[in-house]
C-alpha cells in the first residue's frame, strides 16, 4: 500500500471514529453520570497508550516534564472532555459537535496571537464565517428551544481544545509526542475519575451491554487509537489535511445522531454547519499561495521530500 493510500485510510478512520463518538457518548450518558463516564473511558484509553509507549520509556522524563504533562492534561482532557461530557446532557449530539468544531477557527486566531502564524485576508474571512455559523447554530438558545447552558459548554469545549492544541505546539520540541499523548490522557483521566468519585455515586452507573460496549469503543478507538492516528498523520506531514478534513467529523456526527438517536435536522443546523464547514476550509486551506511557498514546494519535489 502506498503512503498516500495509507494516509487516506487513516484519515477516513479518524473522521469516522471521532464523528461517531458524539452519539455513542450520548448513549452512554443514559447509564452513567458525566464525570465518572468521562474518567472511566479516558483512563482506559490512557493506560492502553502507556502500554504502547513503554518501549520508549527513556523519553518519558517525567521528573523534568511533569508540569508540561499536567498543563496539557488540564486543558486538553479535564476541561475539554469534562465540558463535552456534561454539555451533551443539554443539547443534541449533532448540534454540540458542530459547535465544538469551531475549534479549528479558534486555533487559527490563537496560532496567530501566540505562535506567530500568518494572518491573511482569506483566513480572516474564514474566522468571521465560523463565528457567524456558531451564532446561527446557537440561535435556538435565544428562543428557549435550545439550552443556553449546553451551547456555552460546547463553546467552552472548543475553547479548551484550541488552547490545549496551542499549548502542545509550544512544547512540541521538549516532549516525545507519544508520551505527551499518553500522559495527558492518563493524568487527565484520573483527575476526571477523582472528581467523579467525589461528586457522583458509583451506584448510579448501569453496567449493561450498551454502556460497556460504548465506553470500550470510545476508550480504544476514539481516545487511544484516534489520538495515535492523529499524531501519526501530523508527524508524517499530513497536518494540513487533518485540519481541512475536520469539517467531515460533525457531518458524520449529525448523520449518526439522526440514525441512532432520531435527532432532527433543523434549518439553523444546516445553515450554521455549512458556514462552519466553509470557515474551516478557508482557515486551513490556502488557495492562493505566495511565490516563496511555491518555490519551497518545487525544491521539496526535486529533493524527494514532498509528503502530500
Amino acid at each position: 500500500m502506498t503512503r498516500q493510500k495509507s494516509a487516506v485510510l487513516l484519515l477516513a478512520f479518524l473522521v469516522f471514529v471521532w464523528g461517531i463518538n458524539w452519539p455513542l457518548s450520548k448513549i452512554a450518558l443514559a447509564y452513567a453520570p458525566p464525570l465518572l463516564f468521562s474518567g472511566i473511558r479516558t483512563v482506559i484509553g490512557g493506560v492502553l497508550l502507556i502500554l504502547i509507549a513503554l518501549p520508549k520509556v527513556r523519553q518519558l522524563r517525567f521528573k523534568a516534564l511533569w508540569p508540561v504533562y499536567l498543563g496539557s492534561a488540564i486543558l486538553s482532557i479535564v476541561l475539554y472532555y469534562g465540558t463535552q461530557t456534561i454539555g451533551l446532557q443539554y443539547v443534541p449530539a449533532g448540534l454540540f459537535s458542530a459547535i465544538v468544531f469551531l475549534q479549528p477557527v479558534l486555533l487559527g486566531v490563537f496560532s496567530w496571537m501566540w505562535l506567530g502564524e500568518e494572518m491573511y485576508g482569506q483566513k480572516i474571512v474564514g474566522l468571521a464565517l465560523g463565528f457567524l455559523g456558531v451564532a446561527c447554530l446557537s440561535a435556538g438558545g435565544l428562543t428557549g428551544s435550545i439550552s443556553v447552558r449546553g451551547i456555552l459548554l460546547a463553546l467552552a469545549s472548543a475553547l479548551c481544545w484550541a488552547l490545549g492544541t496551542v499549548y502542545i505546539k509550544k512544547n512540541a520540541d521538549r516532549v516525545d509526542t507519544l508520551w505527551m499523548t499518553a500522559m495527558q490522557i492518563t493524568i487527565g483521566g484520573f483527575i476526571l475519575l477523582a472528581a467523579g468519585c467525589a461528586a457522583e455515586p458509583w451506584e448510579t452507573i448501569t453496567w449493561n451491554a450498551a454502556f460497556i460496549a460504548a465506553t470500550l469503543f470510545i476508550a480504544v478507538f476514539v481516545i487511544a487509537l484516534g489520538w495515535l492516528v492523529y499524531f501519526k498523520l501530523i508527524n508524517e506531514g499530513e497536518a494540513g489535511k487533518v485540519g481541512s478534513y475536520t469539517f467531515l467529523i460533525p457531518l458524520v456526527s449529525i448523520g449518526s445522531s439522526v440514525l441512532f438517536l432520531n435527532e432532527e435536522i433543523t434549518v439553523n443546523l444546516v445553515i450554521g454547519l455549512i458556514l462552519v464547514v466553509i470557515s474551516i476550509v478557508l482557515v486551513n486551506v490556502r488557495f492562493r499561495r505566495s511565490p516563496a511557498s511555491v518555490v519551497t514546494e518545487i525544491r521539496a519535489l526535486e529533493e524527494g521530500n514532498y509528503d502530500f
